[in-house]
Order: C-alpha cells, then structure tokens, then sequence
C-alpha cells in the first residue's frame, strides 16, 4: 500500500480531483482558499469586537478550517510516515541556475541556504523571509484571496477579478524570478 501511495501520480489523476472538488464547493456554495483561514482564526478569537473585517460568521467557514487542519496534519504524515528521505529530483538546469545564485542542489525539500537554522538566523535570511512573509500576507490580503483561491477557485467560478489577481500572480512570480532574486542573492 506504503508503494501505491508513494508512486509518482499522473498530473491527469491530480487535475481531476481538483475539479471533482471545485464542483463539490460550487454544488454547496463555497469557496476554496487558504487565505481565508487567518480571517476566520480571527474572528474565532473573538478580533470582530474589535474590527469590522473580523466581524463575520466564522462557524460558517468551519470546513475550511477542517481543510486547514487537515492539510497540515497530511503534510506531517507525507514528511514522516512516507517520505522516502531521498533528495528531490530536479533537472540539471534547475541545479545550474541554482547553483548561479549560490544556491546548492537541495539535500531535503528546501534549500539549506534558505531555510536551515544558520540562514533563518542571518540578518539576510531574516529578511528574506520577514519581508517575503510580509509581503504575500498583504498581497493576498490585497488581491481578496491567495493563489489558490484565486487560481482554482475563482477561476472555476468564472470571476473576472480572479483573472485579473492570476495575472499579476504570475506577472510577479517572473519579475521575482528574472530581476530581484537575482539581486537578492
């Protein structure tokens, strides 16, 4: 069984439950995003007394937060229980532009000289990742949603906004990715 689930899975199998879900959420009226959950911890806690955005029906949005805790609770068991410890493959051209920015191949899931205790703990690293942090929280503040709701959500339902939010997503992602990573590192 261990083999069954460890198995690289087709992107059709993948594309297809995705949509089996999007329908299910739509059937229901919900919507999927992760996002959404930092709002509704919120106004669990009771911040709505205080703000208005945190003043909302939370109990509503108590599936996401199952969805929340259960994406957490699988990434624990993926890490643990069926990882098989092995680096992940990555293509040579992916090493090489890696490797450009003084990045290693990575040994785990994350490159050491992003995430390890030594690089966290560096004025650089931190900053990398407080403004980082800092920045896709207010951008997905910002734009109404995350990547996820906007691109598998949104999208589904037909959403102008969420074509517009996908379009700066990736807009971004090749700016970061062709002009300030490069300077960062």
């Amino acid at each position: 069984m261990r083999e069954f689930i460890t198995q690289t899975w087709s992107w059709w199998f993948s594309g297809t439950m995705i949509a089996a879900i999007m329908f299910f959420l739509l059937y229901f009226g919900q919507s999927f995003g992760f996002s959404a959950n930092l709002r509704t911890i919120c106004a669990a806690a009771g911040l709505g007394k205080k703000t208005k955005f945190f003043d909302f029906n939370w109990k509503a949005q108590t599936w996401n937060l199952v969805f929340l805790v259960g994406a957490i609770v699988g990434g624990f068991i993926a890490n643990q229980v069926l990882s098989s410890g092995t680096p992940v493959e990555i293509s040579q051209a992916t090493i090489n532009d890696l490797s450009k920015l003084g990045i290693a191949a990575p040994a785990s899931l994350q490159p050491a000289e992003l995430f390890s205790l030594d690089a966290i703990l560096s004025i650089k690293g931190f900053l990398v990742l407080a403004v980082g942090g800092l920045m896709v929280g207010f951008g997905s503040r910002y734009a109404g949603g995350c990547t996820s709701g906007h691109a598998i959500s949104g999208l589904s339902d037909l959403q102008v906004p969420s074509l517009i939010a996908v379009i700066g997503f990736f807009i971004g992602g090749l700016a970061m990715t062709f002009f300030i990573l490069p300077l960062i590192f």
